[in-house]
């Protein structure tokens, strides 16, 4: 018996040591938006997703835009250690490097046709991620990447009343977003007229704006649009698609265990697909209540729309292909693998969008 004891004395003193050996990082991450917005929740989601995997090793906390740095800072605070992580869109940080466009937010799917399917096909398999891998270097900034939220394509916008030109759309002082995508409609004679999501509805009451666009029908209902604007115009190209993405101190990431690096890749190659998934129901009940239940109207975007906001994306395009030598190896990457892949992904998702535009017609 006293043998026994013993042994079960060594197996509790064993279980102790071990549990005191146990290791736990906590991560701070900050948003660069709300913490009610769809992009945090997903971003919740990942970041269980992780401690599940760890067994509770790697754990996050989430915290909301400004909560340590303005949200312009929050890339160089991770940086230097400020914050141990942090999470936007990877256009944000264009200012630091223009190739962050192609892979934020690719201006008219990069010229090339990519939606965000096609994009993370490109990103997965077509050289992308190695390419992404490279962007924080070309940057000069001590980060670790990781591609998270796919999604798109936003809406071309709200407007006052319908539109049957871009000779209408011209007449019109447009909230876009900055950069290359506002740079391009600024070039086809649209005032383009850059500023914050939270700062949108209020320019619109007040009549400084005339029309906006956000994003999707979901968050754009989340700001309110609809109280002012009545007409909704889906098929946008300044993106097709948008991608956000967090970041790890560099120092932080090479201190975690190959074990834990191993469940952030995994957990970010779900949420790639799950944040697809959660947007297209999310936005599908989003649309149902504005067109039912707050009057908006549904309408087709203007032809000419398209040719003009394309050749002006292929104008910045090349200009920035011209001026940047990884901008030029990250767009030849992705014109290679669209002359591939777009011909038989456009033409399949033409008979899709067929198929789904005749079921939504029987429900009008």
């Amino acid at each position: 018996m006293a043998g026994y004891k013993t042994l079960i004395a060594g197996a509790v003193a064993a279980a102790v040591a071990a549990g005191s050996a146990f290791a736990e990082t906590t991560i701070r991450i900050q948003s660069v938006i709300s913490a009610k917005a769809d992009e945090v929740t997903m971003l919740q989601a990942f970041a269980d997703d992780v401690t599940a995997l760890t067994n509770g090793s790697l754990k996050f906390e989430i915290l909301p835009a400004g909560a340590v740095v303005g949200v312009r800072e929050t890339l160089d605070a991770v940086d230097k250690g400020l914050i141990e992580g942090g999470f936007a869109w990877t256009h944000y940080w264009g200012g630091k490097h223009p190739a962050a466009n192609l892979f934020g937010a690719p201006i008219a799917g990069a010229g090339v046709g990519l939606d965000n399917i096609a994009f993370l096909s490109w990103f997965q398999y077509g050289g992308g991620k190695e390419l992404y891998d490279r962007l924080w270097d070309e940057m000069g900034v001590n980060v670790k990447g990781f591609m998270l939220q796919p999604v798109g394509p936003e809406a071309l916008g709200w407007f006052p009343e319908p539109i049957e030109s871009m000779d209408d759309f011209r007449k019109l002082r447009f909230r876009a977003p900055p950069g290359m995508v506002g740079k391009a409609y600024s070039d086809i004679g649209v005032a383009a007229v850059a500023m914050g999501g939270g700062d949108i509805l209020p320019a619109l009451e007040k009549g400084t704006i005339d029309a906006a666009e956000w994003c999707c029908p979901k968050p754009d209902s989340v700001f309110g649009f609809q109280k002012v604007l009545k007409h909704y115009y889906l098929q946008g190209l300044h993106q097709v698609v948008v991608n956000a993405d967090m970041y790890i101190n560099g120092d932080v990431y090479d201190g975690l265990t190959d074990h834990e690096k191993k469940a952030l890749e995994v957990a970010a190659n779900a949420s790639l697909s799950k944040a697809m998934s959660y947007r297209i129901y999310e936005n599908g009940k989003a649309l149902k209540d504005l067109t039912e239940n707050h009057g908006v109207q549904l309408h087709d975007t203007p032809a000419d729309y398209f040719g003009e906001y394309m050749n002006a994306a292929r104008t910045s395009l090349e200009a920035a292909a011209a001026d940047n030598e990884f901008f030029a190896e990250v767009w030849a990457s992705q014109t290679e693998f669209a002359k591939i892949a777009v011909p038989f992904w456009s033409g399949a998702q033409a008979s899709n969008a067929s198929l789904g535009k005749a079921f939504a017609d029987t429900l009008k």
